[in-house]
């Protein structure tokens, strides 16, 4: 449909929690999906980056979120879950900054249940990237981005410095940290 303005940090919109879909609003939320995956495409065209995005992104205040990673997904009212003990830390980036990168821990693994575009309850357990992708999306549902998850005031980099940085690679931590 079209390519839509990516909010971007410091937007109090991305601080607002989103609704729940109603299954009336169905039929609406397939032209946000479609903005969503052009807004997606395009955003990938100029920053060689981007999995996800989540409807607040684009300003629109609804529990919805549009992967593609092997191929797309759309996750309507989904919720987090069975979050393991066991944590990673990543160097996370977000369409809303683009050449930012904060470090946070994420759970290793976590269930997502969610209502796909039939209105169709599903499920998947996630591990590693995929856990960590989608946590960091229903961040966004929730007002919640992740500069306001890093782990101390060192774990922040311009994406262009990354290749300074000596572990840039996904770490354990153990659950006492």
């Amino acid at each position: 449909m079209a390519v839509r303005e990516v909010l971007l940090l410091g937007n109090p919109q991305l601080s607002e929690v989103s609704e729940i879909v109603e299954r009336k609003e169905l039929d609406s939320m397939r032209d946000v999906v479609d903005d969503l995956q052009d807004t997606l495409v395009d955003f990938r065209s100029k920053y060689g980056a981007g999995r996800a995005i989540a409807a607040p992104q684009i300003g629109v205040l609804k529990r919805l979120v549009y992967v593609c990673v092997d191929f797309p997904i759309v996750l309507i009212n989904p919720k987090l879950d069975r979050r393991s003990e066991d944590m990673i830390e990543v160097w996370d980036d977000c369409l809303c900054f683009p050449d930012l990168l904060v470090k946070v821990r994420r759970h290793r693994s976590c269930r997502i249940t969610y209502k796909n575009m039939d209105w169709e309850k599903r499920e998947m357990l996630l591990e590693g990237e995929l856990s960590e992708l989608l946590q960091h999306e229903c961040d966004h549902l929730d007002g919640v981005l992740a500069i306001s998850r890093a782990i101390d005031s060192k774990s922040f980099c311009l994406r262009n410095q990354k290749h300074l940085l000596e572990d840039t690679h996904v770490q354990k931590v153990s659950p006492q940290e």
